[in-house]
């Protein structure tokens, strides 16, 4: 077979196994409309898709994955609960050096169902581990929910404690703000001149002395925006023990097992946390149940921060030696509220990747 007949025959494969699983065929459009995407991802999604525009659709993206147009008919028509399947192709950009393909093939499994959300986790890391079991790949575990329920626990502003959960994906991003609303890193000096100035002169002034308008922002907007920065120079910084608690999660490595027991022992310094900790632990009754190892399987409490921005809980990626990810998931139960017009229903789901399993193939 040629390569690219050998990654379908995989992912019909896996497609195959999901169907058996109870999901429900789907196909989604190649073409998305930019829109969604843009109004949950910020603009940091246009770097990494193909974008282009229809004369009468406006805005389209070549489909860059498969879980919120799924999400998208699902809370639109679907039933509960529900299991759905897809094969297909999605596009990225890629950096030079990755080595990564533009276009590649995606087997998915997603599942809705109110029921018992953690024993639908388990039930979706056990398939995928079932299926890729022969490949020895390394289960990664991790838990995004904790970390959240972490960051809204903080006895700060509530400006601050949104502006760390915008940026719980991107790592570096969320440091450095909770390196400076700890206290541990100086205000930048740009915003300390920003800040000096604005002692001296109202935002309207400061405007006024600016002269024509460049950019998007109205000129309310822009007062707004100096306002809030003067009202967060006023915050005090994040309590020591509350941002040591804080940096020890974000490091967290063990195993899961291991991990549950000190959650359990720092919860009760860091309360809010503990429903999230409660889920963890109900989730690894769950997968014990289903045969995983919890005494060794590995927990991250940052893992699948760098992924797509929807996971808001339970995550999970299976790894080999000098690739990507082979496969990866987790659950979005967040996402069905946003694309749901106020309606939810907790999900659960996970990509396997055809053309790094044939690969694998190859070379055993």
């Amino acid at each position: 077979m040629t390569p690219k007949a050998a990654i379908r025959a995989e992912g019909q494969r896996f497609l195959q196994a999901f169907l058996r699983a109870g999901a429900v065929p789907v196909e989604t459009d190649l073409l998305q409309p930019a829109e969604t995407l843009l109004d949950l991802y910020g603009e940091d999604i246009r770097a990494r898709a193909y974008v282009t525009h229809d004369p009468v659709r406006g805005e389209m993206m070549l489909r860059p994955d498969f879980t919120v147009p799924v999400v998208q008919a699902h809370m639109a028509h679907g039933a509960e609960p529900a299991r759905y399947a897809y094969l297909g192709e999605v596009f990225r950009k890629q950096d030079r050096r990755s080595g990564r393909a533009s276009e590649y093939m995606q087997a998915g499994y997603e599942v809705f169902d109110r029921s018992a959300p953690e024993v639908a986790d388990a039930e979706v890391f056990a398939l995928f581990a079932g299926l890729l079991a022969d490949l020895k790949l390394r289960p990664v575990t991790g838990d995004i929910g904790i970390l959240m329920a972490a960051v809204r626990g903080l006895d700060t502003s509530d400006r601050r404690k949104a502006a760390l959960l915008r940026h719980v994906w991107r790592p570096k991003r969320f440091k450095s703000l909770l390196d400076r609303f700890a206290g541990r890193a100086p205000v930048p000096a740009a915003r300390v001149q920003l800040l000096e100035r604005l002692t001296v002169g109202s935002p309207a002034q400061l405007i006024e002395e600016a002269g024509t308008f460049v950019g998007l922002r109205s000129a309310d907007e822009i007062a707004a925006r100096a306002e809030a920065l003067v009202a967060d120079a006023g915050t005090p910084p994040i309590k020591a023990t509350e941002a040591a608690l804080l940096y020890d999660l974000l490091g967290l490595e063990a195993p899961a097992a291991a991990a549950l027991t000190h959650l359990r022992g720092i919860t009760p310094m860091l309360p809010a946390i503990e429903p999230a900790v409660d889920r963890f632990a109900a989730r690894l009754e769950a997968l014990a149940m289903r045969g995983a190892d919890v005494e060794r399987l590995a927990f991250e409490a940052s893992h699948g921060r760098t992924s797509l921005e929807y996971y808001d809980g339970f995550v999970f990626s299976f790894h080999a030696e000098a690739l990507p990810p082979v496969a990866s998931g987790g659950r979005y139960d967040a996402l069905t509220k946003v694309l749901g017009a106020g309606a939810s229903i907790p999900a659960v789901g996970g990509v396997i990747w055809p053309e790094l399993v044939a690969r694998l193939r190859r070379s055993a």
